[in-house]
């Protein structure tokens, strides 16, 4: 008798053992999916900034857009009719 006893809070030891890595893989499962729910959202909004900047550095990029800078900070101009040379290869 004393065999199954013993045999028996084997068990309910392996049991309880069992029972609490259960509970901590679910616990760390749902943690580990919160973060993974926020590294996603994290890089959506990341994306988005990533187009806006890609859309704002396609718009400084414009040849309007340089003339303009060319023009007005650096006081360049077009030459004249009579200052352009042609070089012919």
């Amino acid at each position: 008798m004393r065999v199954s006893t013993l045999i028996n809070a084997a068990l309910v030891l392996a049991l309880l053992v069992s029972a609490v890595a259960v509970i901590s893989a679910v616990h760390r499962n749902r943690t580990l999916f919160a973060e993974l729910q926020q590294l996603r959202q994290q890089r959506d909004q990341l994306n988005v900034e990533w187009g806006k900047l890609q859309l704002e550095e396609s718009t400084w990029a414009t040849h309007a857009r340089i003339e303009q800078v060319a023009r007005d900070k650096l006081g360049m101009r077009m030459p004249q009719k009579i200052q352009r040379v042609v070089v012919k290869p």
